[in-house]
């Protein structure tokens, strides 16, 4: 289950990194709302959390913005404002709940939960499996397969895997690849996402066609099967 964390304060950044991946969630995280808006636009993310106080948009701009295009996911407004109007702003602005800082994490958690279940079986579905050509990935089970051959994966591989399934075609950089997977503690002059790309194709690829995971040099790696 994917959230996307719209916050410049690196400290609550890694507040809410560390406790949510610990809970099983992937957590994507924007600094900016431009950044957000271009995010949240791909799709698959379950949660938005969005900060009111951005440093290149009000948050209750991008939030607007998310809405006009359309993009239906329940969004958690944050901020340091704890007047009536505040919120009321926020969520006529198209938000689904707000919290002021600072927070909980035990609160913040039982919020997104609650968010999720507004949402009924449509978390459930798109958590449950992913497919690209004959691969397979199975959120619940962590079962991996290629056609019906079981492909055995360490936790790591597997959220490696995750990632670019939930993102069919795009193209994924180092530098996001280690927030996804590894989170902002990892060193991005680390060669350590190149080490688990090859692992991964390995298993996944090496002895099957067509071959899912490229390379787009220059710019990262992708899965398609095209």
């Amino acid at each position: 289950m994917r959230i996307l964390l719209v916050e410049d304060d690196k400290r609550i950044v890694d507040f809410v990194q560390r406790g949510l991946k610990a809970e099983g969630y992937a957590v994507e995280r924007a600094g900016g709302g431009q950044e957000a808006i271009l995010l949240a636009a791909e799709g698959g993310f379950q949660v938005i959390i969005l900060d009111l106080g951005l440093p290149d948009m009000n948050g209750r701009e991008v939030c607007e913005r998310l809405r006009e295009n359309g993009v239906e996911t329940p969004i958690l407004m944050l901020t340091a404002k704890d007047t009536v109007q505040d919120k009321v702003t926020g969520l006529r602005a198209g938000a689904d709940d707000y919290m002021t800082k600072p927070f909980a994490f035990e609160e913040l958690l039982a919020r997104i939960e609650a968010l999720m279940r507004r949402r009924g079986g449509e978390l459930k579905v798109d958590a449950k499996e992913l497919r690209i050509a004959d691969l397979t990935l199975n959120g619940e089970t962590h079962e991996v397969r290629r056609g019906d051959i079981p492909i055995e994966l360490t936790p790591k591989e597997f959220a490696l895997l995750e990632c670019f399934m939930r993102m069919p075609g795009k193209v994924l950089s180092r530098t996001r690849i280690l927030e996804q997977v590894w989170g902002y503690s990892a060193d991005p002059l680390t060669n350590v996402v190149d080490v688990y790309i090859r692992q991964l194709r390995r298993k996944i690829d090496d002895d099957y066609e067509p071959k899912l995971l490229k390379t787009v040099r220059g710019f990262g790696y992708k899965m398609d099967a095209s």
